[in-house]
C-alpha cells in the first residue's frame, strides 16, 4: 500500500477510535507492508502537514487531533471506550467522530471541580460552560502542544478573567460550548474519512465565519496551503 498523508492519517484515526490508542511503527508497517523506515518517513511527512505530533526522540505519535495519546484534563467516553481530548474544542470533536452520544469529563481551569459534559445523539445536555481562546489561530501550530492546552473549559467568563489575571496570562476569545460543539462537528466531522486533507486556510476562515467566530483570534493569513 501507498503511504500517503491520506491513507496513513485514516488507518491512525481509524485505530485510535477502535481501541482507544494509537498504532505503533511495526503495526502501521504490517498494515501498509511497507518497512518501518518508510513508515517514520510517511509519519513525519504527515507531522510537516499538521496532520500528527510526534514524539521528538522515539517518532512514535504523540497527539492525532482530536486525540491526545497522553493523559490530558479531558476524557471522553462512549459506549464503554475512553480517549484523552487534547482541549475542550478537541473533546467535542472526539465526540462527534464516536458517533455523538458521549460524555466529557473535565477540569475547569479556573476550579478544582470536575464536571461532566452529555451530549445525546447529537444534542449537548450541558450548556453552562464556556471556552476560551486565548492563543490566534494563525499561530496554533508555532507550539501546538501549548495552543491546545490553553484552550480550557470554564464555568464562565468571570472565571477566565480570574483565571488569566491570576496567570499573567492574556483574556483571548470566549465563546459559548454549544456555538464550539457545532463548530467542532464540522472541523473534526471528516477525520475518519480515508481521502482526509488538511483544511486549507481559506477552508477554515469560511468554517470560522459559518459558525460566528470572528476577531483577531481568528483572523488567518491567506496563501497557506494547510491549517
Amino acid at each position: 500500500m501507498k503511504l500517503t498523508n491520506s491513507s496513513i492519517h485514516h488507518a491512525i484515526i481509524r485505530t485510535i477510535v477502535d481501541r482507544g490508542y494509537a498504532p505503533d511503527h511495526a503495526e502501521l508497517g504490517n498494515w501498509s507492508g511497507r518497512p518501518v523506515e518508510e513508515v517514520v518517513t510517511a509519519l513525519e511527512a504527515l507531522a510537516d502537514d499538521h496532520g500528527v505530533v510526534l514524539h521528538p526522540g522515539t517518532r512514535e505519535i504523540w497527539i492525532a487531533h482530536p486525540f491526545s495519546l497522553a493523559p490530558t484534563a479531558y476524557v471522553v467516553r462512549a459506549d464503554g471506550s475512553r480517549w484523552w481530548g487534547t482541549c475542550a474544542w478537541c473533546s467535542l470533536g472526539i465526540v462527534e467522530l464516536a458517533g455523538g452520544t458521549a460524555t466529557i469529563t473535565a477540569q475547569l481551569a479556573w476550579s478544582t471541580d470536575s464536571v461532566t459534559i452529555r451530549i445525546d445523539d447529537g444534542f449537548l445536555v450541558d450548556t453552562d460552560f464556556v471556552i476560551h481562546f486565548p492563543i490566534p489561530m494563525v499561530q496554533a501550530w508555532t507550539n501546538v502542544v501549548y495552543t491546545c492546552s490553553m484552550m480550557a473549559l470554564f464555568r464562565d467568563e468571570e472565571s477566565v478573567a480570574a483565571w488569566a489575571a491570576h496567570h499573567g496570562k492574556p483574556v483571548g476569545d470566549i465563546r459559548p460550548i454549544a456555538q464550539i460543539w457545532e463548530f467542532a462537528r464540522e472541523w473534526y466531522g471528516r477525520h475518519l474519512d480515508s481521502d482526509w486533507r488538511k483544511w486549507t486556510t481559506e477552508e477554515a476562515a469560511a468554517m470560522f465565519a459559518r459558525h460566528g467566530l470572528d476577531g483577531p483570534i481568528w483572523s488567518l493569513e491567506s496563501g497557506s496551503e494547510r491549517f
